[in-house]
């Protein structure tokens, strides 16, 4: 099929998969790779033939190129940025433009990790920051934690609005209630605040609740030019618009630490799909933290700032509460093999194709979401990555 267009071309996910999650025992990360490619392949109806692009980041020397020969592909076009858990709505950003602009045809993005499986093997250990060269040199000497730049977040948000660890526990509740319909969710027992407010400290006002699980797992998502999608197995779910930002590296060259990057990723992709946030459906954002959920809520626009404690109460982020969020139960409920962001777009993808099962939302005509957000975080706030899906195009 030729890729000479005269236009930019129309960008459409036409396949996701889960690899196995959670507690997974034997395969590689390689392997996780490959399942979920085979199956996103499958879900696709596409042959592996169209696959002309590649994108990968976060494992091997030569990411993406070490993935893509255990895949068995020959791509022409690839991605290796890595933004933390941002790289996935950056990297769909950067394949979508390349599909328009006719540079690529079909794009795949893969992740894979056995990040739970290492730490108990004793292959590695948990992460305690980034490293200490660079500018990092001047954090990591006095103990400043990966959880300690979030936590330090999180406590001038409540010093500046009057957030409560209350309003911040709702988050974690709200994504177990909605990990307990979806049977691939790592943990479906339901908590309460009071559960999360008595848990052992990690960092203040963090508690375990308040963080992210750690699991293993995989995921995986086809991209393809439009005239592909009459030979889709499913219907396509199109990419209406996306946007990135990069905001800081180290905590001194933050500005304000109410204000993540998403403030800019976000509105950058609402103005390029043409919508707006009160449109949005259902939203998948990062939240490796309960903060993240909070804040990257508010920067999105679906809040004023510094009201996101008041958003998030009563039940509002459950699956049928007034605006569902992270319907899979998230990475605190439902898996986090690390770099998070892939399993958003899965998530948003499915919701609109309404193949969910027990955790899909309805609209009040009983029809799937219309449209999605998946606005992925990076780093401590580092850096976003937004994209914009919806049904019609």
């Amino acid at each position: 099929m030729a890729t000479t267009v005269r236009g930019p071309r129309k960008v459409a996910v036409v396949g996701t998969a889960l690899s196995d999650c959670g507690r997974i025992e034997g395969p590689t990360p390689y392997a996780l790779h490959a399942q979920a490619a085979r199956r996103a392949l499958a879900d696709s109806g596409l042959d592996r033939s169209v696959v002309d692009g590649f994108a990968s980041a976060g494992l091997g020397a030569l990411a993406p190129a070490e993935v893509a020969e255990y895949l068995g592909l020959r791509p022409r076009w690839v991605d290796s940025t890595a933004v933390g858990g941002a790289t996935w709505e950056v990297m769909a950003a950067h394949a979508s433009d390349a599909i328009a602009a006719g540079h690529a045809d079909a794009v795949l993005l893969a992740y894979g990790s056995t990040a739970r499986s290492d730490v108990r093997a004793g292959r590695r250990t948990s992460n305690l920051s980034f490293g200490a060269r660079g500018p990092l040199q001047f954090e990591v000497p006095y103990g400043h934690t990966l959880v300690a730049k979030y936590a330090m977040a999180a406590r001038r948000h409540m010093h500046e609005y009057g957030t409560t660890a209350e309003q911040l526990a709702e988050v974690a509740v709200q994504a177990r209630a909605n990990a307990s319909r979806n049977p691939d969710a790592m943990f479906r027992d339901p908590i309460t605040v009071d559960e999360v407010l008595a848990g052992p400290l990690i960092a203040d006002p963090f508690t375990k609740l308040h963080c992210c699980i750690r699991s293993d797992g995989g995921c995986a998502v086809l991209l393809a030019a439009e005239e592909y999608v009459r030979d889709t197995a499913k219907p396509p779910v199109w990419v209406l618009g996306t946007g990135e930002h990069v905001s800081h590296s180290t905590m001194s060259e933050w500005e304000d630490f109410t204000v993540s990057p998403a403030a800019v990723s976000g509105r950058l992709a609402f103005e390029r799909a043409g919508v707006r946030p009160q449109d949005i459906d259902i939203a998948e954002v990062y939240d490796a933290f309960t903060y993240m959920t909070l804040v990257t809520l508010e920067d999105l626009g679906f809040c004023a700032k510094g009201e996101g404690g008041a958003f998030v109460e009563k039940g509002r982020l459950q699956l049928d509460g007034a605006f569902p969020v992270n319907t899979d139960g998230g990475g605190l409920s439902a898996c986090h093999p690390g770099m998070r962001g892939l399993f958003l777009l899965v998530e948003a993808a499915r919701q609109l194709r309404g193949e969910a099962g027990g955790h899909q939302v309805f609209r009040r005509d009983g029809s799937p979401p219309e449209l999605a957000v998946a606005s992925g975080t990076g780093g401590w706030f580092c850096s976003a990555g937004t994209v914009v899906l919806g049904r019609n195009h």
